[in-house]
């Protein structure tokens, strides 16, 4: 009897492990996708003109 008390407490812990480690491989790809983006938008955003300028930020900064 004591077998499979054990047996299903492993089956268990098995379990709790198996769901972690999905968490952590979405993570993982969510984070690989995040840096796949970055360095795909890098060269589209550096040739863009920005929306503000220096001088535009200093002033609402200075108005508030």
């Amino acid at each position: 009897m004591t077998i499979e008390v054990d047996l299903k407490e492993i089956k268990s812990l098995l379990s709790e492990v198996n769901s972690k480690l999905d968490s952590l491989l979405e993570a993982k790809d969510t984070y690989v996708l995040m840096a796949l983006e970055e360095n795909s938008l890098k060269d589209f955003l550096e040739n863009e003109p920005d929306i503000y300028s220096v001088k535009d930020v200093k002033a609402k900064v200075k108005g508030n």
